[in-house]
């Protein structure tokens, strides 16, 4: 059973992108089969994984608008597969605009996320899709929470990233009209300092104010870590593999000095992403958890429903 992630919030630069990557390589990685969905117009999900940008969200914007076959970029990762976005989703917005029955287009990336399946497999289907969303663009939010099990609510510390929060949420209580079987699964602290305890206590307290307990924070955060940042969307590396590639280059380093050959050019500029990896680890493992607890309560309670989804 396929469970659809939306990764949203109406601020950019919130880590959005970032999760969407890590998350997908980590869990594919740990041999489920992953989608992901680049639903913004930017198209920066290929930045971080590395895949060509040829495409510019043309194969999904005509999957979306005229019903044509979704056909992803396969192979990114063993065990995942990318549909790459781009300039030419911002024709999205007009298509709505233009047409009178607003279901027609709003269920569109529901329905062509049903047909696709992994490579090879005709019966068989991902057990996970990430969708990247864009953050101002509301029709294109819309059209993700349409199609969406579970969302997944980025935010920083600072005020503006906090009201971005706050404005997902509301158009997460209006998606829930059309899609009442749509989770607000939590809220994730990105981009926080490796010891700022204080500061991530507070903030948990602050946001479970605002959501008025719709919503857990999740006990993970994700760390601050710049020269890793910049790593990562330069070589197209997700935490969890720059992580083996310091290694890798650390003992490279190491057994050109016994060799006498000197320390020779760093290709990387972090030297230690362990606590970075780290935190997606158990960030890949609370979101696990909490879907596969959702989906036991719904189990018990409503059997019918959770047999046929």
């Amino acid at each position: 059973m396929r469970r659809v992630v939306a990764i949203s919030n109406g601020k950019g630069g919130v880590g959005k992108t970032s999760l969407t990557a890590g998350l997908a390589g980590l869990v594919a990685a740990s041999g489920y089969r992953v989608l992901t969905v680049d639903m913004d117009p930017q198209g920066n999900l290929r930045r971080d994984l590395g895949y060509p940008d040829a495409d510019q969200g043309f194969n999904l914007t005509s999957a979306i608008r005229d019903g044509a076959p979704l056909v992803p970029l396969r192979g990114v990762r063993e065990g995942l597969d990318c549909v790459p976005g781009g300039a030419t989703l911002s024709d999205l917005p007009a298509t709505f605009i233009s047409r009178s029955a607003r279901g027609d287009v709003m269920s569109g990336l529901s329905t062509v996320l049903g047909q696709v399946r992994p490579e090879g497999e005709p019966h068989a289907d991902y057990d996970l899709v990430l969708i990247d969303t864009p953050p101002g663009e509301p029709i294109l939010q819309d059209l993700v929470l349409t199609a969406a099990d579970y969302l997944v609510i980025p935010t920083r510390s600072d005020d503006a990233s906090i009201d971005g929060l706050v404005t997902v949420a509301q158009r997460f209580m209006r998606a829930r009209e059309s899609n009442p079987g749509l989770m607000l699964l939590g809220v994730l602290l990105f981009g926080v300092g490796a010891r700022s305890t204080r500061l991530r206590t507070t903030v948990r307290a602050a946001l479970d104010d605002i959501l008025e307990g719709a919503a857990p924070v999740f006990e993970s955060s994700i760390r601050y870590l710049e020269s890793a940042a910049i790593d990562i969307r330069r070589h197209s590396l997700l935490p969890h593999e720059l992580e083996a590639s310091q290694l890798a280059e650390k003992s490279e380093r190491l057994a050109r000095l016994r060799n006498r050959e000197g320390a020779g050019a760093e290709r990387l500029l972090s030297r230690d992403a362990s606590g970075l990896a780290g935190d997606y680890n158990a960030l890949a493992r609370e979101l696990l958890e909490a879907i596969a607890e959702h989906e036991n309560h719904r189990l018990l309670t409503n059997p019918a429903a959770a047999a046929g989804a």
